[in-house]
This record gives structure tokens, C-alpha cells and sequence, in this order.
């Protein structure tokens, strides 16, 4: 028969050879969340403490994180009773895998600011909710560490996602190192390395991980009051410096620090984003692809000017690098055959070492991306014949699934990503950059009338994006939006006007929404200067 342990030794106040001490971790699919709360009680165990562990899974994997729930007491001789799940207002420690997590728990009331030391990475994993909106649905990650600081008594986060891939482990290592180094927990760092190395597969992989979020949270605990709450670094300056640092073949890296060069002979503030565009153009096509983004970019800085924080210069810095990387069948299978991707899905589906992965591949091309791939005038050819278009659209629209395990799967997707020599002698990219110059002119030609309307014009490019069906849907949304500027051109708040339809735009999947702004676009006075 177990002897309850009265309520009043799971509080604070209780004796220390008595009280219950209460931890949760939230954690999605993949991330270890069952094999930290094993290390959390093993480390217990070996530290003469009786431990419980259980687990509530959630619906789905980013529709509700499954809850690890562990109880411990110091072993006295009689079992106490431990509870299954946590109750709010009664957490001594919670352990969240992502921030969102973090402040779910938050909302949950399982974070208290008299008594919960609150341990998040700072990374984000989207949920479904902010992956469906068109726009951008992302939750205000700062909201999250500010009401954090506010909810716990002690908040301690920093991306240990980014822990554990550097040093080759799961997620659920570094957590384990933050929970080790905030002191929350009176055990020693030895007792915790023990558990992991019992594990047996990965344990030098997990021990680095673990070691150095140890370090890191070790140092936030014994930093000032006002240093023990949130732990991200400062932004670093930005510039080619320090944020430019590849390697490769001596003739490429030359390349590379020229354009790097040119980065900095930028204005300050365009410089940082300039040069995360320049990375992104590289990466997908080569270095004279970055010279051709410069090249466009410096077309903007010219009628750019101090007064206006050079809002255009980086819009185009942004925007010119996204336009210039769409997205086609190259680009697709370039990324699905990158050695990073596969490290990725292995992390992410927590394969462990020496298992073998099966990865099927999912394609559907239509006649329209088949043609792009094509040499520009043959793709031309082809699409001018509807009849023969219609003929081999019935043979290429279905269906394939391709295993990138296999070596088939994977050297046809290889060469497929290989085409990437010839991109800008294919008739997708002819395309691309006839639209790219189209809308980039329309941008530059209305600086000088109207600064603010040629930002939002650059801006519209945003709705853009995808692949298939998905791209001519979004490049439908942003032919609509710019159809408005004959009708807005001249007025005072032209720009507002834009913004709104592109927001109404984002907001929206079917288009209902732009439909009812653009219909009262339509209905403003057409009178210079005017505005409602």
C-alpha cells in the first residue's frame, strides 16, 4: 500500500528530504521528447530518488505536443503518491522543445511566475495553423519571450536545435544540457553524463550536445538578475566579414569575395539584406547569377536616398534575390539530392545511427513544367502546338513516386538537379526573367513620383511563390493587385492602397477578400490627390 505524501511537501516551503518535485516536457515527434524524460529519471534514480515518468500524447504532431510528466522525491523509505499529468499552477520545472510550446504551456497555466523555471528553445517549428495562411501566419516569437520573462520565475532559451544538429544529435540532448546547467535540479553534471553514456547508440554525439548547452545555460544561471531570462545573442554586425565565411575551390571563392566586395561598397542598411539575396542567388544557380543580382539591386540604390532609410534598396535586395530563385524541376530535385536534406530528414524522423531510411518522393509535372525544362525555343515550339501539347500532357500529368533511397530514384533526380548548368537557356527561365524585368521597371519607374507606391510595388513580389498549380495561382493574385494602379496612380495614399490589396491578397486563399478590396478601388474618385 503507498502512503500519500501530503499535498503541502510538493510546495517550496517543504522540507527538502520531502518535497515532490514536479517537471513537464513538451515536445512534438521526432524530438526525443520520451528519451529525455528517461535521462530526467534515470539521473534521478541514480541520485537516491524515487522518479515516476508518464506521458499524454497530443492529437497530432503540430496540432499538440505530446506532455512527458515526471514526479521525484528523495527515496525516505515510503512511496509516495505521484500524480499523472500536470496540474495548473503546479510545475516546478517545464522543459518546452519550441518556443511556440513554451507559450502554449504558458497559456495552459502550467507556468508560474512565483515557482516555474521555464527551459525553451528559442527556435520555431510552424504549425499547421500558421502554415495554411497564404501570407505570412507566423506567431510574434517576441511576444512569446517577453510574456515568458513576465509568466516564469526564471526563463532560460536559446536555439538547441541548433545545439544538437552542430554536434550531430537529437534536440532532447540539449534540452537535457539546459535543464543540467540551470542548477534547477540539485544534481551533479557527472549524474546526468552517466545516463546519457548508458544509453548506449550516439553517445558521443549526444554528450557534445549536451555539454554545451550545459555551458550555455551554466553561464545565463550565473549571469546578473537581469541576464537569467532570455539568453540570445546580440545581432552581429553585418557585412561580408563575418557572415560571408564559405570555402571551396580557390577560383570560385575569388568570385564569391568579389561580389562579397560589392556588398559592402553598399549602403549600411542595405547591406545585410543584400547580402543574404546574394547568398540565396548563389546557392542556386553560381557566382555569375550573384553578379547579375547585384547588377539589378544597384539599379535601385542609384534612386535610392538616405531620407527614406533606403526602404526601396532593401525591399529590391529582398525581393530581386526571391524572384530571381523560382522554383522549377531543377530546383526541386536539387534540393531533394542534397546530402543536408537527407541529414535533415533523419534528424527530424529520428532514425538512429546504422537504420536504414526509405525516403519515397512525391512528383506530379504537368505539361507546363515539363516544357520549362526544355531549351527556350523548343519548350516555345511545343506550347504553340496545343494538340501536341495536349498529346504529351496525357503521358507526363500523373502521378510518380520516386524512392531517393534507391540508386535509380536518386541518379535520375540527380541529373534532373544537374540541369542547373543550362537553366538560363530553358524556356522556364525565359519566362521568369521576362516577368522579373517587367515588374522591376514598373517598381523603378515610379521612385521619383511616388517613393513610397514603388516600395509597395517591389513589395507585392512576396506574393509570389510555390511551385505548379500553387505559382499560377499566386502569380494570378499578383496580376490582379497590380491591376489596380491605373485607377490609383496619382492619389495620395496610392500606396496605402497597394498595401491593402496585397495584404487582402495573403489573407485569403480563394480570393474572395481581394475581390471585395479591388471593387472598392474601383469605386474611388478618379481625381488626383484625392483620398477616402
Amino acid at each position: 500500500m503507498l502512503d500519500a505524501v501530503p499535498s503541502s511537501r510538493s510546495k517550496a516551503g517543504a522540507p527538502e528530504d520531502e518535497r515532490v518535485i514536479k517537471l513537464a516536457v513538451l515536445a512534438v515527434g521526432g524530438q526525443g521528447g520520451g528519451v529525455l524524460a528517461d535521462w530526467i529519471t534515470d539521473v534521478a534514480e541514480r541520485n537516491g530518488y524515487v522518479a515516476q515518468s508518464t506521458s499524454v500524447a497530443g492529437v497530432a504532431q503540430r496540432t499538440g505536443a505530446t506532455i512527458y510528466y515526471v514526479e521525484m522525491a528523495r527515496d525516505t523509505g515510503r512511496l509516495p503518491v505521484f500524480a499523472l499529468s500536470p496540474s495548473q499552477g503546479d510545475v516546478d520545472i517545464l522543459i518546452a522543445a519550441e518556443l511556440m510550446e513554451a507559450g502554449r504551456a504558458i497559456i495552459r497555466g502550467f507556468v508560474t511566475p512565483e515557482r516555474t523555471t521555464l527551459i525553451a528553445s528559442s527556435h520555431r517549428i510552424a504549425a499547421v495553423s500558421e502554415k495554411i495562411e497564404p501570407g505570412d501566419g507566423r506567431a510574434s516569437s517576441p511576444k512569446v519571450h517577453a510574456t515568458a520573462e513576465t509568466a516564469a520565475k526564471r526563463f532560460i532559451a536559446f536555439d538547441m536545435e541548433k545545439i544538437a544538429a552542430d554536434n550531430g544529435s537529437m534536440i532532447s540532448a540539449s534540452l537535457l544540457g539546459a535543464l543540467a546547467g540551470s542548477d534547477a535540479l540539485p544534481f551533479t553534471r557527472e549524474s546526468y553524463e552517466q545516463a546519457v553514456s548508458a544509453g548506449g547508440r550516439g553517445v558521443k554525439a549526444s554528450l557534445a550536445a549536451f555539454g554545451a548547452s550545459f555551458d550555455r545555460a551554466h553561464g545565463i544561471t550565473n549571469a546578473p538578475p537581469l541576464g537569467d531570462k532570455i539568453a540570445e545573442p546580440k545581432a552581429a554586425e553585418t557585412g561580408s566579414g563575418a557572415a560571408a565565411k564559405v570555402s571551396g575551390p580557390e577560383g570560385l571563392l575569388k568570385g564569391w569575395q568579389d561580389l562579397a566586395a560589392r556588398v559592402d561598397a553598399l549602403p549600411a542598411p542595405v547591406r545585410d539584406m543584400a547580402l543574404r539575396g546574394l547568398r540565396k542567388v548563389v546557392d542556386y544557380q553560381d557566382i555569375a547569377y550573384g553578379g547579375e543580382y547585384l547588377v539589378r539591386l544597384d539599379r535601385a540604390v542609384v534612386l535610392d536616398n538616405a531620407d527614406h532609410d533606403h526602404a526601396l534598396s532593401i525591399s529590391a535586395a529582398k525581393h530581386l534575390a526571391n524572384a530571381m530563385c523560382y522554383d522549377d524541376m531543377i530546383r526541386v530535385a536539387d534540393l531533394k539530392t542534397r546530402s543536408t536534406r537527407d541529414k535533415r530528414v533523419r534528424r527530424e524522423v529520428g532514425v538512429k545511427e546504422g537504420t536504414v531510411l526509405q525516403v519515397t518522393e512525391y512528383f506530379h509535372p504537368r505539361i507546363e513544367e515539363f516544357c520549362g525544362t526544355l531549351p527556350a525555343g523548343l519548350g516555345s515550339y511545343i506550347e504553340a502546338r496545343p494538340k501536341l501539347a495536349a498529346f504529351l500532357d496525357r503521358r507526363i500529368n500523373r502521378g510518380r513516386r520516386i524512392r531517393t533511397d534507391s540508386f535509380a530514384g536518386f541518379a535520375a533526380l540527380w541529373f534532373i538537379g544537374g540541369l542547373r548548368r543550362w537553366r538560363r537557356h530553358l524556356l522556364r527561365h525565359k519566362v521568369e526573367t521576362a516577368h522579373l524585368e517587367r515588374w522591376y521597371a514598373l517598381a523603378l519607374g515610379h521612385v521619383r513620383e511616388d517613393y513610397a507606391l514603388a516600395t509597395e510595388i517591389l513589395n507585392c513580389r512576396r506574393l509570389i511563390k510555390g511551385y505548379s498549380d500553387t505559382h499560377v495561382r499566386a502569380q494570378s493574385k499578383f496580376d490582379r493587385v497590380l491591376s489596380a494602379l491605373d485607377l490609383l496612380k496619382g492619389r495620395d495614399d496610392a500606396a496605402d492602397w497597394i498595401r491593402r490589396l496585397r495584404e487582402a491578397a495573403l489573407k485569403d486563399e480563394k480570393g474572395d477578400m481581394l475581390d471585395g478590396a479591388l471593387k472598392t478601388v474601383a469605386s474611388l474618385g478618379d481625381g488626383p490627390g484625392s483620398s477616402n
